[in-house]
C-alpha cells in the first residue's frame, strides 16, 4: 500500500499503547501470508536481542536491537510504521514456516491485505 491503511495503523498504535501481545493478525506482504501475534516494538526488540545474545556467531548483533533506537522509533504522537510479529509463521500451503513461530517486522505500507486473527488461532 502506498498509503498505509489507517485502521491497521490504529491497531498497531493500540498494541504499542497497551503493551499487549494478544492481538492476532494475518497480513499479505509481497505475496507472502504471515500470521501471528503483534507485539509492541520494545518487547519485540528485547526478545530478538535475547535470542541473538545466546548465539556464538550472532551475539554481537544483539546490541543493535537492545540499544535505545529513539531516532528510528516513532514518537508518542507519531503513527507506527511497522508491525512487530512474534510467534509468527509464513504460510506455505498447509505448512507454517517456522513451525514454532518466528519474529517478523513488516512495514505497514507494504501490507496489501490483512485480517484480524491468526489462521491457526483458536480460543478453545
Amino acid at each position: 500500500m502506498s498509503n498505509p491503511d489507517e485502521l491497521l495503523v490504529a491497531i498497531s498504535a493500540a498494541v504499542e499503547s497497551e503493551r499487549s501481545n494478544q492481538m492476532s493478525l494475518t497480513v499479505v506482504v509481497g505475496g507472502a501470508v504471515i500470521t501471528g501475534r503483534l507485539a509492541p516494538e520494545a518487547v519485540w526488540r528485547e526478545r530478538v536481542a535475547e535470542v541473538l545474545k545466546d548465539s556464538d556467531r550472532l551475539g554481537p548483533f544483539a546490541g543493535v536491537f537492545s540499544r535505545d533506537q529513539r531516532g528510528s522509533r516513532p514518537g508518542r504522537d507519531e503513527a507506527p510504521t511497522h508491525l512487530h510479529f512474534h510467534l509468527a509463521r509464513i504460510l506455505q500451503g498447509s505448512l507454517g514456516i517456522p513451525e514454532t513461530g518466528g519474529m517478523y517486522r513488516v512495514a505497514i505500507k507494504d501490507v496489501s491485505a490483512w485480517s484480524v486473527g491468526d489462521l491457526s488461532y483458536s480460543d478453545r
